[in-house]
């Protein structure tokens, strides 16, 4: 059996938990409630120069549910919100919870045939868009949905700064059919909608699976599985208890809503935004900020290191930084600690599991497996069940190779509207997660590869992160990305598509002379493609899908 109980590694969490992890909150509605309760005037979203404290932000959202409700509006219905890092996310989040709704979250590079599934996937009635992608984007595809209210805003609001590195060119306009947001707000100020009853199994939120492997699902993210996980994030990681938060991640991914917004309410913390990811925009924000927190792909803090003008002082008043959505090496561990002085802890999850399913413990290094050289993804989360099993769903011993299962309370209560899909990925509630990885005696967490990503050379099994760790080794290499390409001999052989750093120079003839030395002769790169960047998601994952798609040259 796989299932870890003991749980041996908690002596390595100082502050560790009880065996029963308590849920502290109903709804995260009430998380919110609490923290202005305890904190009125503190800080809870800082906008490059503006700032709004919880009493206003509470003011904000009442008004902004007060005038969804006057305008049709119910409980279950759902408001998508289509925007960057800006506070109205987390105004307009806020308030759906308060009118009894469900909050969409939406990637912003969505275009047309995106959106206009997902609108009609999830029937919001609502959404809350950036004035440029209600014009370039949403207003082709609304007449085809559900929505009948159409609030616009614009990233200008909450600040008076227009960075031109991000504003360039941003300009207010106003769109037929549409309504301005904090007009909206003003015309509903001071009023307050009635009391609302959020069950622990209601939705709060859907988030949309990337849909790399498919049409995009929308996960059910229940308010106690988001309340779970931002305790896990206080309590585990340290996140909001030393200081404010920074928004690193898109708040339309599971990160960015558990990592950032719900530990930010939980704790109260102040949550730093800085509109979308821009290197030079963030070192900025850090000096002036000086967040103690943040959470983000190992692809975002790589691109901080390399920006023009970083030093050990952007980050010297973090206490804890984690990395998600990305698999990191021990290279890349060891390069951040080197340029930062701090520690990156690992943490593990999925949208389906409402962010981590694993997490190293604040302070404790992940160790890296001696055989395959990957660095921990951490231990189970406190009240969740790890397990690794084989293809027809049964348990291996500790230490083999299989699928991850994981069950506790983080784990969505299935698919928006997608029986067939719930019951295939989420077996009696437990989540087949697609990664392949094994779990040391000790109770830590490994993650092989994608199981879709296995490459079959000559009947060997390659996994392509394993490739690309030791590419990671040498000195040139930035980024890679390893996928298996049809062969006439092998069935198929192992490709590498690399980015270099600045001002290195490698050929693809020596990067496979460096592979050949250190792996086995089936699992070395028989062919490999330098390219200037590799393809990825909003969130940092690298898509290997693109490159396998590509046509062989």
């Amino acid at each position: 059996m796989t299932t870890y109980t003991d749980r041996p590694w908690l002596a390595l969490y100082e502050e560790s938990q009880p065996a029963d992890y308590d849920i502290e909150f109903a709804n995260a509605l009430d998380v919110f409630r609490a923290g202005v309760a305890r904190d009125p005037d503190g800080d809870a979203l800082e906008y490059f120069d503006g700032i709004i404290r919880r009493q206003e932000l509470d003011e904000l959202s009442d008004a902004l549910a007060a005038g969804l409700l006057a305008n049709g509006f119910s409980a279950g219905d759902r408001l998508a919100v289509y925007l960057q890092n800006v506070p109205q996310f987390v105004i307009a989040m806020v308030a759906t919870w308060k009118a009894g709704g469900i909050m969409v979250s939406i990637n912003p590079m969505s275009r047309q045939r995106e959106l206009s599934y997902l609108l009609k996937d999830s029937g919001a009635t609502v959404l809350v868009s950036l004035e440029a992608l209600h014009d370039q984007v949403a207003r082709e595809v609304l007449p085809d949905t559900d929505v009948r209210l159409v609030l616009t805003t614009s990233e200008l609001e909450f600040q008076t700064r227009d960075d031109e590195r991000l504003f360039a060119g941003v300009r207010r306009q106003r769109y037929e059919g549409t309504v301005d947001f904090l007009e909206f707000i003003e015309e509903h100020r001071g009023q307050v909608p009635p009391p609302v009853e959020l069950a622990p199994d209601d939705v709060a939120f859907l988030t949309y699976t990337s849909g790399t492997t498919g049409v995009p699902k929308g996960a059910m993210n229940t308010h106690r599985n988001v309340v779970f996980t931002a305790q896990v994030y206080r309590d585990w990681v340290r996140a909001g208890r030393d200081g404010a938060i920074f928004g690193i991640a898109p708040l339309f991914h599971i990160t960015g809503l558990i990592g950032h917004i719900a530990v930010s309410l939980l704790v109260p913390a102040p949550l730093i935004l800085a509109y979308r990811f821009e290197p030079q925009v963030v070192l900025d924000a850090l000096l002036e900020h000086r967040p103690a927190f943040t959470i983000g792909a190992i692809t975002a803090f790589n691109a901080l290191l390399g920006a023009p003008g970083f030093t050990r002082d952007h980050f010297s008043s973090f206490t804890s930084v984690y990395s998600g959505g990305a698999a990191i090496s021990p290279t890349a561990e060891k390069a951040f600690l080197e340029a930062t002085g701090m520690q990156v802890h690992n943490a593990y999850g999925l949208t389906e599991t409402t962010s981590p399913m694993t997490v190293t413990p604040f302070g404790s290094p992940s160790p890296v497996d001696p055989t395959s050289g990957a660095l921990s993804v951490g231990v189970p989360a406190p009240n969740t069940v790890v397990r690794i099993q084989d293809d027809d769903g049964k348990d291996l011993p500790l230490g083999e190779v299989g699928e991850i299962v994981a069950d506790g309370p983080q784990v969505v209560a299935g698919y928006w509207g997608k029986p067939e899909e719930t019951a295939a990925n989420l077996p009696g509630g437990a989540l087949k997660s697609g990664d392949v990885g094994f779990m040391s005696p000790e109770g830590w967490v490994f993650i092989v590869d994608r199981k879709k990503d296995m490459i079959n050379a000559s009947g060997y099994k390659v996994w392509p992160r394993e490739v690309e760790d030791v590419l990671a080794e040498h000195p040139a290499v930035r980024e890679s990305a390893v996928v298996g390409v049809p062969d006439e001999k092998r069935g198929e052989t192992v490709k590498a598509y690399v980015s270099t750093k600045a001002g290195a120079e490698v050929t693809p003839e020596e990067l496979i002379a460096h592979c050949k030395e250190r792996m086995a002769a089936y699992k070395y790169p028989r062919q490999i493609e330098l390219i200037d960047e590799l393809p990825k998601t909003v969130t940092g994952k690298i898509l290997r899908r693109e490159l396998r798609d590509q046509p062989a040259g």
